[in-house]
């Protein structure tokens, strides 16, 4: 039996297919009770609506209709309390006209395209095309054997669908892989037999020795956490530290989230000998090999556990192309970057988060309690058309108010925060996998996946929702309470029709947002495994350029005249001995310093010897700007160094690069 929802209609999860049916287990009949007055902050109507919805949800006559397997089902009645009171605000303020209704539609996927997607989104098309193309070539040359298996499944379901379709001839997954059998084997990177996810396999030795505190990035840290902690590794890829599973992966049937803080475990991950990268670190086009292997990556974690990464379709974004409030993030920011080159986040997302920091961090109540809304709706319309007048009179807006709009603007996006194609993986990383650890590490490649402009904005929210939890003492707010009120948000949209089972993630959701939330610090730091893949991949791509030119019979000749016509032999390609790197630093008055490098050298011994030198005639230009060492070149576009990278490792595994000390983009 099937109870329609008519009070939410204009919400709905995005997180499954509509056309494929929902697998999201029941949920106890006494999930949402009634909300106490004294716990609401809403108004009458607001509370009415809330009370509403839980009757619903609650509704006795409403059988389950999945056997509860994990962890939806799993809060007690007070701990969603503001969730709800939440997605009933959100519905009051679309009722009221103060939000522009705009939908996404969704298309069916025929037999055979979610694989040709997958495979065109990994950079992969080649394998569709047929074409011979060097960089197709270069990534499948650096597959681990887990992502070569994942790479594999999805071509031979591709292929065998258009075999069964007769389209045309495709190549066989033999002429791929170099199979001779039904039983592959891959040439593929090697991996060494060290674990990343907690599990040390036999006769193993732990792959980190004794540093200092400085030198790892902690995450979980406060006064109530666990004092056993973990460590995460970066050095082997998620899916191939997998060990024999259990059959299942189900939570046991009375498992509960536990919404204390000091529940979720601590983190820390030492930095290895190459130190730790930001997602900033990289170059765009790094970055974007970065995308391809995460989602090979991703997918190759999730069939090692036997869960299905499923991703939506999106078939039309309707949104507006000018203006602050529901404009993609794209154009808002090609907008922006016209009046202040180089931003990463929008202009108005900006202030309204500088706003609430100076003045709202200490509110009671913050983001939980609503402003006005007729109040919002007005200085919704007021920013409109003043704020790239710069007019807008910010004093007039209320803590409250602001929050308001902050919501609003993540509401109104017309794709989510976190991307409609991937919020069924952030779903089921947390239905389908029980452990934390494991859950850390497919959100965090889901977090890689993400477009740049997105994560940016995620990451500058994220950071202020984390400054709202330090200040819990005086805004009552803590990680949990957070979490709730943000999740709707992040994670509902207006959309045609909505169900019980999709309303019934609640807990799903807010579980995920309080992940990002106290893990962010480790979610915005590129895994190193993935480094050593794309440098692999480069110097792939760059030895296929290379075999071409040696055969391209014109640069040959080329060459050789140009050798016959040289008066005298060129000099050696680097006369600088082994060991022995020449850093530049043009907005330095000394612009270059040849440095002999031992295993002791880092980073920052190099920065500070220029910072030495330079110390009484130090360029104008240099003033007033953080440093900081890039290695540029060779195989990787740019890397800007951790201050504790050991440099004679850098500079073994990229020999060909260039070394140069300037500013960190931001």
């Amino acid at each position: 039996m099937t109870m329609e929802m008519k009070d939410t209609g204009s919400v709905v999860l995005t997180a499954y297919h509509p056309h494929s049916p929902a697998r999201i287990p029941g949920m106890e009949q006494s999930f949402v009770q009634d909300i106490p007055p004294s716990h609401s902050p809403t108004s009458r109507k607001s509370l009415s609506r809330c009370r509403r919805i839980n009757r619903m949800l609650s509704n006795e006559s409403v059988p389950p209709a999945f056997s509860r397997s994990n962890s939806q089902a799993s809060m007690d009645s007070t701990s969603m309390e503001d969730f709800w009171c939440e997605v009933a605000s959100i519905k009051e303020s679309r009722e009221d006209g103060s939000e522009e209704a705009m939908l996404l539609e969704f298309k069916p996927a025929d037999e055979g395209e979610l694989e040709a997607e997958w495979l065109q989104d990994v950079g992969l098309s080649t394998l569709i095309s047929g074409a011979e193309e060097e960089d197709g070539q270069a990534l499948l040359s650096t597959l681990t054997r887990t992502q070569a298996a994942a790479v594999q499944k999805r071509y031979n379901t591709y292929t065998q669908t258009l075999r069964k379709k007769n389209k045309h001839t495709v190549r066989d997954v033999r002429d791929i892989f170099g199979t001779s059998d039904s039983s592959p084997t891959f040439d593929t990177v090697p991996v060494s037999p060290v674990s990343s996810n907690g599990i040390q396999l036999p006769g193993q030795k732990p792959v980190w020795k004794s540093v200092s505190s400085k030198s790892c990035l902690d995450c979980g840290t406060d006064k109530s956490s666990p004092s056993i902690t973990e460590e995460l590794s970066y050095d082997v890829s998620f899916s191939e530290s997998i060990t024999v599973l259990p059959k299942t992966q189900e939570w046991p049937k009375n498992q509960r989230f536990k919404k204390e803080d000091s529940a979720l475990p601590k983190f820390i991950v030492r930095k290895s000998r190459f130190g730790l990268t930001e997602v900033g670190d990289l170059s765009p086009e790094d970055m974007k090999k970065i995308r391809y292997l995460s989602l090979i990556e991703l997918t190759a974690f999730y069939d090692a556990l036997g869960v299905e990464l499923k991703r939506n379709r999106l078939e039309r974004v309707r949104g507006r192309e000018n203006g602050l409030f529901g404009v993609p993030l794209t154009v808002l920011l090609e907008n922006d970057q016209k009046k202040v080159p180089g931003t990463k986040v929008p202009l108005i997302f900006q202030k309204l988060l500088l706003k609430l920091e100076e003045t709202g961090l200490e509110t009671e109540g913050i983001l939980r309690v609503p402003g006005s809304a007729s109040r919002v709706k007005n200085l919704h319309q007021e920013l409109e058309a003043k704020f790239y007048e710069d007019t807008f009179d910010w004093d007039q807006v209320r803590n409250n108010d602001a929050a308001g709009l902050l919501k609003m603007f993540i509401r109104e996006l017309p794709s989510p925060l976190f991307t409609v194609e991937y919020l069924p993986a952030f779903i089921m990383l947390v239905e389908k996998i029980s452990k934390i650890k494991l859950q850390l590490q497919a959100l965090h490649l889901l977090i890689m996946l993400m477009p740049e402009a997105n994560r940016d904005t995620a990451k500058a929210f994220l950071q202020f929702l984390k400054k709202v939890v330090a200040n819990e003492g005086k805004n009552k707010m803590n990680l949990w309470n957070v979490s709730m009120i943000v999740a709707p948000n992040l994670f509902i949209y207006k959309g045609k029709r909505a169900n019980q089972q999709e309303m019934q993630a609640a807990a799903t959701t807010a579980h995920v947002v309080r992940l990002l939330i106290r893990y962010q610090d480790i979610l915005w730091t590129v895994p190193s495994f993935l480094i050593s893949q794309v440098r692999k991949m480069n110097e792939a791509a760059m030895n296929n350029s290379k075999r071409q030119l040696m055969f391209d019979k014109g640069v040959r000749k080329l060459l050789r005249r140009k050798t016959m016509e040289r008066e005298r032999p060129e000099r050696p390609e680097s006369d600088i001995p082994e060991g022995v790197i020449r850093v530049y630093a043009p907005l330095h008055s000394k612009v270059s310093m040849a440095i002999q490098l031992n295993s002791q050298t880092k980073a920052k011994d190099i920065l500070a010897r220029f910072h030495c030198e330079n110390s009484h005639g130090s360029s104008q230009n240099m003033r007033g700007h953080i440093q900081s060492l890039h290695e540029i070149g060779g195989n990787i576009g740019q890397h800007c160094l951790d201050p504790d990278a050991f440099m004679l490792d850098v500079y073994r595994a990229n020999p060909q690069a260039e070394w140069v000390i300037k500013p960190k983009a931001s």
